[in-house]
């Protein structure tokens, strides 16, 4: 199967301080990795630089042919929305889409048919028009990960999504995950947790003193559970 994100011998740096160093790897379409590796080892550096917005010192990062930078849909680990901001759920999931928008004025037709479809595909549809800021912790999680799916059909980035979940919330968030993914969305996941339970891919990236591997879920735990 062709890779659809490839890094080739990925160099990363800031000013002289080396964060990830001659790394290669490739995600398939459908795979579902996990990137793990210690505080500050790296791990969003490294998906800020799939995004672009960062650059690498040297070798590269490539994308098969169906897949362009603006054809990801992005989770970031901290979302600044104001409380006091009278935005609704349609309207922050309907946002999502802006990415992929020819127009940076008007919303398309296509735009709100695909924002209403996500809505009801993480069955959250009934909460379309309320305030964003009236939700709950795992709701907000949802819309979050529905804006972030208003912009993909193909490949979903998130940076460590269930942080502010408690165990209930997370398990549930994590089987909307596994579902998306069964159906066809490649997920690429920053995750603390390092519990099996909680590595729900079946790849891990891990990040280690600037080292890089990538190795199936099952040889992972083998080695360090």
């Amino acid at each position: 199967m062709t890779p659809i994100i490839s890094a080739t011998n990925l160099t990363v740096a800031y000013g002289k301080n080396q964060v990830i160093h001659s790394a290669s790897f490739a995600v398939l379409e459908q795979d579902f990795v996990c990137v793990v590796g210690a505080n500050g080892s790296g791990k969003s550096t490294l998906i800020k630089t799939i995004l672009g917005l960062i650059k690498p010192k040297s070798g590269k990062i490539t994308f098969g042919s169906s897949i362009t930078r603006r054809s990801i849909g992005f989770m970031p680990q901290d979302v600044m929305i104001d409380a006091n901001f009278p935005a609704t759920v349609y309207e922050i999931v309907l946002s999502g889409t802006l990415g992929s928008s020819d127009s940076r004025f008007f919303y398309r037709k296509k735009d709100k048919l695909r924002a209403a479809n996500v809505l009801a595909k993480l069955k959250i549809a009934n909460l379309k028009n309320t305030s964003f800021s009236d939700l709950s912790g795992g709701q907000k999680q949802k819309v979050l990960l529905a804006r972030a799916l208003a912009a993909t059909s193909k490949i979903l980035i998130l940076d460590e999504p269930s942080n502010n979940l408690d165990r209930k919330s997370r398990q549930e968030f994590y089987k909307t995950l596994k579902k998306m993914n069964a159906d066809g969305l490649t997920i690429i996941m920053i995750t603390h947790d390092l519990d099996a339970e909680d590595l729900i891919g079946n790849k891990i990236i891990s990040i280690n003193g600037g080292k890089v591997s990538c190795e199936t879920t099952a040889n992972f735990l083998g080695r360090y559970q």
